[in-house]
């Protein structure tokens, strides 16, 4: 399983043809956040494969948002949806996707008012939900989490210490429940700066600001 692994900063040359000069054998899109949805429409199209997102603190709200008979709802009315077309939103779920199963917690700690932002109380009881979900579906089906994608990282592992900035607490509990084989998230730019993997128990933590290649399996 080869992805395309993307987040928080648009690099022109992908958005143009020149997307087709990116190995001809990945699988996957995946976003981390903070990153213009057509950009992902754009990616996922071009290369003709499945994406995969959480938002970031920067993108619109996608919550309320449900598919009934092909149409987008929102509040029982037809909506349009912001996210990408095509785009599968892992935020709060549990979604099995080429193969790899991925637990998603989107957001990054509030510091204002804007969207997609929980304080660390919140977002810890949306990772218990998640960590329920994912029992379940290991209970059912036998298989483990292979991803963790975030927006924001763990605390202490690669965020900063200004507010916006700060990683989830709760992350650390979750990694240990959940056992991935990596946890990717973006919302820390390096500015240049080397950003070296950081490993939790049996997970690799990577910052995937801007665009990677990687083998997830």
């Amino acid at each position: 399983m080869k992805a395309l692994v993307v987040a928080d900063e648009v690099e022109e040359r992908l958005w143009t043809s020149a997307v087709h000069s990116q190995p001809a054998d990945l699988d996957l899109v995946i976003g981390a956040g903070d990153l213009p949805y057509a950009y992902l429409e754009f990616l996922a199209s071009a290369l003709d494969v499945p994406c995969v997102f959480v938002p970031g603190n920067h993108d619109p709200d996608l919550s309320g948002y449900t598919r009934y008979g092909g149409l987008s709802m929102k509040d029982g009315f037809p909506a349009e949806w912001p996210g990408p077309a095509g785009g599968v939103n892992a935020d709060g779920r549990i979604v099995d996707i080429g193969g790899l199963r991925f637990a998603g917690l989107g957001g990054s700690v509030r510091y204002n008012d804007g969207p997609n932002q929980w304080t660390q109380r919140r977002q810890a009881r949306r990772a218990r939900r998640l960590v329920r979900r994912a029992r379940f579906r290991r209970w059912r089906d036998g298989r483990d989490v292979d991803v963790l994608l975030t927006h924001a990282p763990p605390r202490h592992c690669g965020d900063r210490e200004d507010p916006p900035h700060r990683g989830f607490d709760c992350l650390h509990r979750t990694i240990e429940s959940l056992r991935p084989k990596w946890l990717l998230h973006g919302h820390i730019h390096p500015h240049g700066e080397p950003v070296p993997d950081r490993v939790i128990g049996g997970t690799t933590v990577r910052n995937v600001v801007g665009h990677r290649i990687m083998e997830l399996l």
